[in-house]
């Protein structure tokens, strides 16, 4: 078993990239053409504080030659993150690219944008989807969908669309069942070393194929490089304050749904208690009614009994009389009476 550096780590991989013919190796099986030539840019771009996330590009002028023989200039856009990362910051950088002059081409007194081929290296895996390598193309037709060959590619329709690849890292699961997952294979996370995830292990006999035998070599002398392994320290410092600062805010986001949550079961608890309140109210109310018209019968009533208490007693009846006549007690009776 051989040791080799990690090339998900963004040293390791620009180390690897910056071989010319690796990088025509590996973008070629990509982008499934032949490329006559390639020049790295001079410039490559990567986030370089705790404070954001890392996502490391690199840009490649290449000549690739088309099925029937022809050359033509491509920009070939690598982008690598080994984190989640927001798609603004993709869309971003490649909004940038379209609006670079030096991505433009001079043909004929007329200019046009350089066909762009965007590649998404992810170290996470997208959405749902969990194909290793995923292909968006463009597709030329016309209103009712046939095929438009005629007159394609065009220079006009190539500068205002691209091409993409996205290669989800995580399902590189060490299948060669054609060129490039054979190329990819040295990037599968699954080959990690248990106490050094700088380190992946892998298998002597790749060194059986040339190309492969270049990559492996490659990154085997990565691994033994001073600078190289310097990096790939200061990476992983970066990575976990990313990943401390990304438990922090998940932990704050959870304390908070929290008590959005406390907040909203007491608010409900508060409106349930103001309608039981509100309920009982109006259930007071209405037994208050009841009650006041129930007095106010009472009255009448004790109006109508000493009305007839005061008459038949005028007639010269006796207590025992007026009660049984009129259905109440003889105390009753002597009560009217003391109101007279």
């Amino acid at each position: 078993m051989l040791h080799i550096a990690n090339p998900i780590y963004d040293s390791v991989f620009k180390y690897l990239m910056e071989d010319e013919r690796i990088a025509k190796t590996l973008l070629g099986a990509l982008i499934k053409k032949e490329i006559v030539d390639i020049q790295m840019r001079p410039n490559e771009y990567a986030n370089t504080t705790k404070y954001n996330i890392a996502m490391f590009r690199i840009d490649f002028n290449a000549y690739v030659r088309e099925a029937d023989g022809t050359q033509r200039l491509v920009l070939i856009e690598l982008q690598k993150t080994g984190v989640e990362t927001e798609t603004l910051r993709f869309r971003q950088y490649l909004g940038a690219q379209y609006a670079n002059p030096a991505n433009m081409l001079h043909e004929d007194k007329s200019q046009y944008g350089m066909p762009i081929i965007a590649i998404y290296l992810m170290g996470h895996r997208v959405g749902k989807i969990s194909v290793p390598v995923l292909y968006v193309g463009r597709n030329f037709r016309d209103y009712d969908g046939n095929d438009v060959t005629e007159g394609i590619p065009d220079p006009f329709v190539e500068s205002l669309t691209h091409e993409s690849i996205v290669v989800q890292i995580p399902f590189l699961k060490g299948q060669r069942n054609n060129r490039l997952e054979k190329f990819l294979d040295v990037f599968c996370q699954d080959r990690k070393e248990a106490d050094n995830s700088q380190i992946l292990t892998v298998d002597e006999a790749l060194m059986e194929d040339e190309e492969m035998r270049r990559i492996v070599t490659r990154l085997l002398s990565a691994a033994s490089d001073a600078q190289v392994r310097h990096s790939m320290n200061i990476e992983e410092e970066i990575n976990t304050a990313i990943e401390n600062r990304d438990t922090e805010i998940m932990m704050y986001k959870k304390e908070a749904s929290d008590a959005k949550r406390e907040a909203s079961d007491a608010k409900r608890e508060a409106s349930d208690a103001k309608k039981i309140i509100a309920e009982q109210t109006e259930q007071l109310s209405r037994q208050t009614e009841q009650l006041s018209r129930q007095t106010e019968q009472l009255g009448k009533r004790e109006e109508q009994v000493l009305a007839a208490v005061r008459l038949l007693h005028a007639n010269g009846m006796t207590n025992e009389a007026i009660a049984s006549s009129l259905g109440v007690s003889i105390a009753e009776v002597e009560r009217m009476e003391s109101l007279e």
